[in-house]
């Protein structure tokens, strides 16, 4: 079954988006692709070249590439969603198929931040241009501080850590510390579509206003989250039970 109950009300596996829209458009994408001779792992290949490309298109002066940027990040979710529905429903499910979801995440995320400090600066290379980069870079730090936990049980020789886990912490105080930041949902600004969406906003103030100062605003946002977020995650997973 492509979409299989119960997926998606899981905790941390499905996007708002996905849930809100998505899914309601790309099982008809998967049936599609049924009909064809494209892979799952083909069509997580397509995925990453969306939201890479959009990190290049948003990275372009004017609204109309901050416009295409969001719609290719749209195409992007799209196929993040339909390249496992496609496996499921085939029956092609693989370590290389999970391994490569990976990897466009990572691929899309850095190149939208990357892209929408390039578009900040006015002479390039500038600081808003190091900032975008410094951004992506901790957004890939983030993710990579999550995937190696799981490198670290299976070297030591355990199962995959639980969603219990991750939210059950040594120190009451912590525990209370990640619950009201998780509340604040302020780590989101840097995950492809919500930034996309923000970038796309943060243009239209910049037509009307007749600067780049709202884009730039939204640069320092994203390296002062990123930041924050990548010592506070190391600190989450150290103090929490995940690597017990």
């Amino acid at each position: 079954m492509a979409q299989p109950p119960g997926h998606l009300e899981r905790r941390n596996g499905e996007h708002w988006a996905g849930v809100l829209y998505m899914r309601r458009l790309s099982i008809y994408v998967t049936w599609l692709m049924t009909k064809t001779p494209v892979t799952p792992n083909q069509l997580t290949w397509i995925m990453t070249v969306a939201g890479v490309a959009a990190g290049f298109v948003l990275a372009l002066p004017g609204l109309w590439a901050a416009v295409l940027a969001a719609l290719l990040i749209q195409v992007y979710l799209l196929l993040d969603c339909s390249d496992g529905e496609l496996a499921r429903w085939t029956g092609k499910t693989s370590l290389s198929g999970v391994y490569l979801d990976r990897v466009g995440a990572y691929f899309a995320e850095a190149a939208v931040l990357a892209g929408l400090g390039w578009r900040a600066s006015e002479v390039l290379p500038d600081w808003y241009t190091v900032f975008g980069f410094a951004a992506a870079l901790g957004a890939i730090l983030i993710k990579a501080e999550s995937d190696l936990v799981e490198v670290a049980r299976a070297k030591g020789g355990l199962s995959a850590a639980t969603e219990a886990a991750a939210v059950q912490f040594r120190s009451g105080l912590l525990g209370l510390g990640r619950r009201v930041l998780a509340a604040t949902r302020f780590h989101r600004i840097m995950q492809p579509i919500e930034l996309s969406l923000l970038a796309l906003a943060t243009a239209v103030i910049d037509v009307f206003a007749g600067n780049l100062t709202a884009t730039r605003v939204l640069v320092v946002a994203c390296l002062l989250a990123a930041a924050v977020q990548t010592v506070l995650h190391l600190i989450s997973i150290m103090a929490s039970r995940r690597l017990a």
